[in-house]
């Protein structure tokens, strides 16, 4: 599991330094061991010149974390090749800022596709627990080896994590960006058809409560959409503290949405579950205290502890092609609880609620009291916006991680570029009253399930 290397070097003939390294082999000095098969460590001498002694210690240790349990990173997005760590020190003083930086060659076999190889080193303070950072490290990519170039002496590995190719994630910005304008578009439209019904016509005050929920929701995904193209658009070129403000408004918005796609499952909970009906004095405005106010709590520790700032999209061949203010690799634990954790128990409740809604309707309609224009198009149609309006594209995002994931991403991307379509059509044909025959709405099942429950 521990390899180590001693090798002592005399400041009287200064030169480079040339160590092999393996995980089966452990570490020694070039000469003994082949160097196609094993990696290599080339030291400087800049590093020997710095040193006052006559004598200098060099300390190569080659671990196998897999086998000791150490560098664990807390949600760890790549696996470490070999389960191999390299620990370089050279005397007993810390080297870093080096002009002529240390070379460690990592060779493996041909990477599969999909997997961007990146050279990190162990920064203790990283989050809870320590953490793998490649600050001061530069990868250069081959097909059976990979050089990393870092300007101090530490714990080193590469990191294989899964990436974007470098034609997908171009494409998939550009589908993003176009997608969030219709998004927008279409929201307006949602909203403005909203308050035409409500203002046009009487409704009871249930479906106006629905109605004004429906709005809340539009507009927590119209400004998500807006923040998304600011983010994109300015990241990149603004100040660190205005990348800051970005990032945090971005998070905020997106909690705002998954805070409002919960909300409209907690209504359709007091509709079908508790039928008989629950008055809550100013039920709205404490329904918009929640949706808006909730996450301007979880942002505001968030900002305190400084989780937001420049997070940059990478590639397969290691080339940046996004700067996005959002929360800082640093701060990955946030992103996981407040954005994953958070929708994960949103996602399973409102699906459970989807299922009661799309049983009682069948139930219904299999005893012939919906009738009536309910055609099966419409049917559809009214279920697929059901299942948006409760957020099911979103758990999309949790396909979206490995190397055969760009179909899936695709469909995320586009699939939420239409939520916004798909809501507008879901409420022209749920709430505008063309006729006096019964449509099969939702609030027709509401209406006559309370009946029934009323008169048992």
């Amino acid at each position: 599991g521990l390899k180590k290397l001693l090798l002592n070097v005399s400041r009287a003939a200064i030169r480079d330094v040339l160590i092999t390294f393996s995980p089966t082999e452990g570490p020694s000095t070039l000469n003994t061991t082949e160097e196609g098969k094993a990696g290599k460590i080339h030291l400087p001498r800049e590093i020997f010149q710095s040193l006052s002694s006559q004598i200098v210690r060099v300390v190569v240790t080659v671990f196998n974390i897999q086998q000791l349990g150490m560098f664990k990173e807390v949600n760890q997005a790549g696996q470490v090749l070999d389960n191999t760590v390299v620990g370089i020190t050279v005397g007993n003083t810390s080297i870093s800022g080096l002009q002529d930086p240390v070379q460690l060659t990592f060779t493996h076999s041909q990477l599969p596709r999909g997997v961007t190889p990146q050279c990190v080193f162990w920064d203790p303070s990283k989050g809870q627990a320590g953490g793998w950072c490649s600050s001061g490290c530069v990868t250069q990519p081959g097909d059976k080896k990979t050089v990393c170039s870092c300007d101090h002496l530490t714990f080193f590995t590469l990191l294989l994590s899964p990436a974007l190719e470098g034609s997908t994630a171009p494409a998939l910005m550009a589908v993003a960006t176009a997608g969030c304008g219709v998004a927008m578009a279409f929201s307006i439209f949602t909203i403005a058809f909203c308050i035409f019904v409500r203002c046009r016509f009487r409704f009871e005050e249930t479906l106006r409560i629905n109605l004004g929920l429906h709005v809340n929701l539009v507009g927590s995904l119209f400004l998500l959409n807006l923040a998304f193209l600011l983010n994109s658009g300015l990241s990149g070129r603004t100040q660190p503290g205005t990348c800051k403000v970005l990032g945090g408004l971005t998070h905020y918005c997106l909690l705002c949405c998954f805070t409002w796609t919960a909300l409209e499952g907690c209504q359709l909970y007091l509709l079908f579950i508790k039928v008989l009906g629950v008055y809550i004095h100013h039920y709205l405005a404490k329904l918009c205290l929640l949706g808006w106010g909730l996450p301007v709590l979880v942002v505001g520790v968030a900002g305190v502890i400084g989780s937001y700032g420049e997070y940059s999209i990478q590639t397969t061949d290691h080339q940046v092609i996004a700067h996005l203010c959002w929360i800082t690799s640093k701060h990955l634990l946030l992103h996981y609880i407040t954005n994953c954790g958070y929708f994960s128990l949103i996602f399973l409740f409102n699906m459970a609620l989807f299922g009661v809604v799309t049983q009682k309707s069948c139930s219904l309609q299999g005893t012939g009291v919906v009738q009536g224009g309910r055609k099966p198009w419409k049917v559809a149609l009214v279920a697929a916006g059901l299942f948006c309006l409760l957020g099911a594209t979103w758990a999309l995002a949790f396909l979206t991680h490995g190397i055969s994931s760009a179909p899936v991403l695709y469909l995320f991307t586009i699939l939420n570029s239409l939520q916004g379509i798909f809501i507008f059509i879901w409420l022209v044909i749920l709430y505008y009253p063309k006729t006096k025959e019964t449509t099969g709405s939702l609030s027709h099942i509401i209406r006559h399930d309370k009946n029934t429950t009323v008169s048992q």
